[in-house]
């Protein structure tokens, strides 16, 4: 099982659950529409990944994502987390109405900063994303279609979370494709202060 680091220590989810078209201005940008109900699809344990790879089986494009961890019926936990996703064959899979797990959910597919515990979610929360040193995307709970409580209760109405599975909210506009040799920099912030940072060099 795939591990991820939570206050220092390691701990397995069973899933991941993330959470599709929840930025206006990034539905705009992949020229989608807005959709009727939340959208969710999963990731498997075995898709948390340590590294950030530009390739698999195709180019790949980055998504950045604030990310919560599940624990005794609430988010008690936040982290930075990369939606890695094959974009061309996500494409063909929508054009043709099919399932878009083999251009999400492959192994690799999640990489995730560390996580720290919170005591609860302050609004300002937000994530950024440099690439080489430059802002690449920024957004947070603010400009969520649907905020951490909505996505949480939505989710429990279908599906049982187990303690220790992630949900990633889905991610801000400004994503595009992974690069060889870039150097990747996510962090947390609320009310301006860090709460988690992460790096990568690109593989």
């Amino acid at each position: 099982m795939q591990t991820i680091i939570l206050d220092g220590k390691a701990i397995a989810p069973s899933k991941l659950v993330c959470v599709g078209r929840n930025y206006v201005e990034h539905i705009n940008e992949l020229d989608n529409e807005v959709p009727e109900e939340m959208v969710v699809f999963l990731k498997p344990n075995s898709a948390i990944g340590k590294e950030v790879n530009a390739f698999h089986q195709e180019d790949l494009h980055y998504e950045a994502e604030l990310c919560f961890v599940y624990q005794e019926g609430r988010f008690g936990a936040v982290g930075f987390g990369l939606d890695l996703t094959k974009r061309a064959l996500q494409s063909k899979l929508k054009a043709k109405g099919l399932p878009w797990e083999r251009a999400k959910a492959f192994d690799g597919s999640a990489v995730l900063s560390e996580f720290v515990s919170i005591e609860k979610i302050e609004q300002s929360m937000t994530l950024e994303l440099r690439i080489n040193d430059k802002l690449i995307q920024q957004g947070g709970i603010e400009l969520m279609i649907y905020k951490p409580d909505e996505i949480l209760a939505q989710i429990q109405s279908f599906m049982t979370l187990e303690d220790g599975d992630v949900v990633m909210t889905g991610t801000p506009k400004g994503v595009g494709k992974v690069e060889s040799g870039a150097k990747f920099q996510g962090k947390v912030l609320s009310n301006n202060r860090e709460l988690i940072s992460a790096y990568w060099q690109v593989k």
